[in-house]
């Protein structure tokens, strides 16, 4: 049986990949290798071409052609492809062209300038533009509310978690604050009389560059269709077919720029392992953003900072910076595990990541749903991060409320993927220890392949075919269990 409608929509869409392609690409290049007088005309351009998707999606055609298609023959992952296009299409019918534009420019101008204003702590510099994304954003939130019934907030995280509502996230994330502070407080009591050797830098980065790509080559990367570059936040971007990673340098401090490599190397897996069939398509997508981030935690949290994967790399380390105590497995194991609140997100260890990812989804949540402005934000900032963490950020904007790139462009509504790709992450290897009892053993000798087969079937190969918590059902048997996480960090950090 033909398909006319569900073929002429599957050639849309085709040719809208195409675009986002180019948009992907010309992104990266925005943040990695742009010259700063550039940005204008790239701001310019790209927001022509997200007006040209946006023209795409809204072609009033493509009304009959959906309605047409769900009458037709299709296989179960055409169907599933069929539902990706309609919310996407929905999303785009109600967001009007002027409000497409604007953001983009808003956002361009306003991530260009946070690089130089991060550095030198210039806040009120910042809010010159972040007013204007705020304003924008909101009034993206108001029409997607009005038209899905959900909250403002919800409106927008449904753009990263289809599906998920703040009240869940806030059971979840209530749930954990009564938890972590403890625990966060028992692993630390337990960790000052454990002593550990640091690494004595400096580091030049060319050797920093060298051992990250050694990393990525042993966590299976595939360098024809991706590369390692350096941008003032990591991140992952591009396509399937060319993915590109970035992380940033400390002469002083290899460690981070080698778990922020791990970490965007386990987005760039999924992306990399995604059905290639499919990669023009919706469904071809990864599912969300908290399963996206499930990938990378697994990879940096789960994996990478393991006891088994730490003597593996640790001839690799000695092989790029030298051979020194430090490198030993065990003192690299006692450094990687070791619990110490600070400052940066991305540089957390993993008991107090989730207290800055939580951190973010309050503040941002209130600033979407209008009850704080934009000039509340150091303060709640600062009253949090005492709370949560102990920690005093009072007069540090570089490395407080400016530290993240998502709010720059008004990503608002990521942050709760973050402990959600952890939580998944957790699951994910209660799994797979079950089915294979010596997996230490395996990666401590250079065998991942039981990880990543695992991660082939369940995650990558099926993409967006299935709603999250079907996707995750499927993988381990029951829908997010946070209590894995909780139990992997009391296992890892206290043994019990």
């Amino acid at each position: 049986m033909t398909t006319p409608a569900y073929d002429a929509l599957t050639a849309t869409f085709t040719r809208l990949y195409r675009y986002q392609h180019l948009a992907a690409i010309a992104s990266w290049d925005q943040a990695a290798m742009m010259p700063p007088q550039g940005n204008e005309a790239r701001s310019a351009a790209m927001a022509e071409l997200h007006m040209l998707m946006h023209q795409t999606l809204t072609d009033p055609a493509m009304t009959a052609q959906l309605q047409a298609a769900q009458q037709e023959n299709l296989t179960d992952w055409d169907r599933a492809n069929l539902h990706e296009m309609q919310r996407d299409w929905e999303y785009s019918l109600v967001m009007p062209a002027h409000l497409v534009e604007a953001k983009s420019l808003a956002g361009s101008r306003c991530e260009h300038a946070w690089r130089t204003q991060r550095k030198t702590h210039d806040w009120q510099g910042f809010l010159d533009n972040f007013r204007e994304v705020v304003r924008l954003s909101r009034e993206e939130a108001q029409v997607l509310s009005q038209a899905q019934g959900l909250s403002p907030y919800d409106a927008l995280m449904a753009k990263y978690e289809p599906g998920t509502q703040s009240a869940h996230i806030e059971r979840i994330f209530g749930d954990v604050k009564q938890w972590l502070p403890g625990l966060i407080q028992r692993v630390r009591d337990k960790q000052a009389s454990e002593s550990f050797t640091p690494a004595q830098g400096p580091f030049p980065v060319e050797k920093q560059r060298a051992l990250g790509l050694a990393v990525m080559e042993v966590l299976g990367f595939d360098f024809s269709a991706g590369r390692l570059d350096v941008s003032t936040h990591p991140f992952c971007g591009g396509v399937a077919q060319d993915v590109r990673i970035t992380t940033r340098y400390s002469e002083e401090d290899f460690m981070r720029s080698m778990m922020g490599v791990v970490h965007e190397t386990g987005h760039a897996r999924y992306e990399q392992n995604l059905p290639r069939a499919w990669a023009h398509l919706p469904v071809g997508r990864a599912r969300s953003m908290g399963i996206h981030e499930s990938q990378s935690l697994a990879f940096e949290m789960q994996l990478g900072r393991s006891p088994a994967f730490l003597q593996l790399i640790a001839p690799l380390i000695r092989q790029h910076l030298g051979d020194q105590s430090a490198f030993e497995p065990s003192n690299l194991a006692r450094i990687y595990t070791r619990v110490a609140p600070g400052f940066i997100r991305v540089d957390a260890d993993e008991l107090c990541y989730p207290a800055h990812v939580i951190l973010r989804f309050e503040i941002e949540r209130a600033l979407v749903n209008d009850d704080i402005a934009p000039d509340d934000i150091p303060a709640l900032w600062d009253e949090k991060m005492m709370a949560y963490l102990g920690v005093d950020t009072r007069g540090n904007y570089r490395d407080g409320c400016l530290q993240d790139i998502h709010w720059t462009d008004g990503s608002f509504g990521y942050f709760p993927s973050y402990t959600l790709g952890a939580m998944y992450a957790a699951q994910y290897f209660n799994t797979l220890r079950q089915a294979t009892p010596d997996l230490d053993a395996q990666v401590a000798r250079g065998d991942l392949s039981s990880i990543f087969n695992w991660l082939q079937n369940h995650i990558w190969s099926q993409a967006s075919r299935w709603a999250t918590p079907e996707l995750v059902e499927r993988a381990t048997g029951e829908s997010l269990n946070p209590a894995h996480f909780k139990r992997h960090l009391e296992q890892r950090y206290l043994g019990i």
